[in-house]
């Protein structure tokens, strides 16, 4: 019969590619965790790693054994939620990883209702979600390519990411998915040099006709980035960058000194920045923003509460900036 533990660090070894990070990761040492490979591969009456150069890698039967494993700690992980809601929660800890500018606005909205300090708010009741005083949270900002990797990896229990209309995102069907919002990409220029592009307040932008701009991008590690070269390239140009920043209240700073134009998602503008002319695009560019977990996780009151919480957070941020695109000006 096949052992749950040793399939896992199997899983393990497939997520992480190598015997010592999977050892580090499942606090083991790299001659245990061969060992157990060793057994499984007995167990299975045929080879499921070989070498490649120095690594490990699977074989075909060590990859079919791999994807009966998701399946397998998924359904364990449903079972452990039950049995945690039955109980009324285990009120510990919730990993999230999420990127810049949702850690920004939607994740200190959640330490604040869960302490209740900083907003002069209670504390989220416990009303059987789990969300109590004893439940707290861990935070990385990740791009979301590097978040849902941390996810595989069974390193973060959350995934706060987004996709683009011009650039879908893939996410394991299995993996359990909940859209928060949708914003709108919008152009962002200095106002006299919106007026000399012939655009009023708020007008939709048609970029085929700003293609001789200077232009101010993400960092080409970001998925921001391949966006803005995808809305550029449909409208039959390739953008001349001019400056490049994974901060975009840096970008939007530079816009605002007629640096050059801008694309930006709505929730990545910053609070406080120096007038703007902001512009939905005549070919309109959209992205979504949406949480993923494993599969069988979702209904863990720890983790639900926090889902909970973060679509509230995400609905009045929503309900505040709908049909204001042109919120800083």
């Amino acid at each position: 019969m096949l052992d749950v533990r040793r399939l896992r660090i199997l899983q393990h070894l497939a997520a992480y590619g190598t015997v010592a990070a999977t050892a580090d990761a499942l606090h083991l040492t790299a001659p245990a965790v061969s060992q157990h490979l060793a057994a499984l591969q007995k167990e299975a009456g045929t080879p499921v790693v070989e070498k490649h150069g120095r690594t490990l890698r699977l074989t075909a039967a060590g990859e079919l054994l791999v994807a009966h494993t998701e399946v397998i700690l998924a359904e364990l992980a449903a079972a452990e939620s039950g049995l945690a809601a039955m109980k009324g929660g285990r009120r510990g800890t919730v990993r999230i990883s999420a990127f810049a500018s949702a850690a920004r606005t939607l994740v200190p909205p959640l330490f604040e209702r869960l302490t209740g300090t900083g907003t002069g708010t209670d504390p989220a009741p416990d009303n059987g979600t789990g969300a109590a005083r004893d439940l707290s949270l861990r935070l990385s900002v990740q791009e979301p390519d590097e978040a849902l990797d941390e996810l595989h990896k069974r390193s973060t229990d959350l995934a706060l990411v987004h996709s683009y209309t011009v650039l879908p995102r893939s996410v394991p069907a299995a993996w359990e998915q909940t859209v928060l919002m949708e914003e709108p990409v919008l152009l962002a220029l200095h106002p006299d040099r919106a007026g000399l592009e012939g655009l009023a307040a708020g007008q939709p932008a048609d970029l085929s006709r700003l293609a001789h701009l200077p232009w101010l991008t993400p960092g080409p590690e970001t998925s921001c980035y391949e966006m803005i070269h995808r809305a550029c390239g449909a409208a039959g140009f390739v953008p001349d960058i001019r400056a490049s920043s994974s901060d975009f209240s840096v970008l939007t700073a530079l816009a605002a000194a007629d640096a050059g134009a801008v694309l930006v998602p709505r929730m990545a503008l910053p609070d406080h920045i120096a007038p703007l002319s902001l512009h939905p695009l005549v070919r309109p560019v959209s992205r979504t923003v949406f949480t993923v977990s494993r599969a069988g996780t979702g209904k863990h009151p720890d983790l639900r509460a926090v889902l909970d919480l973060l679509h509230e957070t995400a609905t009045a941020l929503d309900d505040r900036t709908a049909g204001r695109p042109d919120r800083p000006r």
